[in-house]
């Protein structure tokens, strides 16, 4: 059976358009078979935007595993002095997030990359954002929290949406114990926004 955190999906492609309204902005994106939350965007990924997209995210950032590109392209919409690089290890979802950038304007500015994790992650950044591949289980998860520290600046941030009911508590404490802080910017219908911030040692 093929999952959306495999490298090669083998469902059968079955594409298909989705919209969604984000600060009176409409976003349209390509979807297809063997990617997450094909038929619509998902809920957390709406939260979350909604959460960060006032935000000063700085001018380099890393939305990893990104999928077909609904948090990583909809920041670029929106912040258009931004340089962002989306990762993934998924095929099929990336090669979607190429053709969403192109019809969404934003080929540009940012960098799609194949990429198990932060394998093939070589830049710093001042913003690194993480819907968290819950299925994938704890160690892919962890991975992209112990990682982030690594490839921020001084002052840069993680920010992770999860839901309480997928272990939010205890990612919000590895993620402390990790950076040193960790903030909930806020909570709705069970998501949790998080920052946390790379300070100087």
């Amino acid at each position: 059976m093929s999952h959306y955190y495999d490298r090669e999906p083998t469902s059968i492609s079955n594409e298909r358009f989705i919209s969604f309204e984000i600060y009176d902005k409409k976003i349209t994106l390509i979807t297809d078979n063997g990617v997450f939350s094909k038929n619509k965007v998902d809920e957390g990924s709406l939260y979350f935007l909604r959460t960060i997209i006032p935000l000063d995210l700085g001018n380099k950032i890393l939305d990893l595993g990104c999928g077909y590109g609904t948090i990583g392209l909809t920041i670029a919409t929106f912040k258009l002095k931004a340089s962002i690089d989306l990762a993934d290890i998924n095929t099929r979802a990336l090669a979607l997030c190429e053709r969403n950038a192109q019809n969404l304007n934003v080929k540009d500015r940012v960098n799609i990359i194949c990429s198990d994790v932060y394998s093939n992650i070589k830049d710093q950044y001042e913003s690194i954002v993480v819907n968290p591949p819950i299925r994938a289980g704890k160690i892919v998860t962890y991975a992209m929290y112990e990682g982030a520290k690594q490839r921020l600046i001084d002052g840069g941030c993680l920010y992770v949406v999860i839901r309480k009911a997928q272990g939010a508590d205890s990612a919000s404490e590895y993620i402390k114990e990790l950076f040193g802080n960790v903030e909930m910017l806020d909570r709705h219908k069970g998501y949790h926004v998080y920052r946390a911030m790379k300070t100087q040692n």
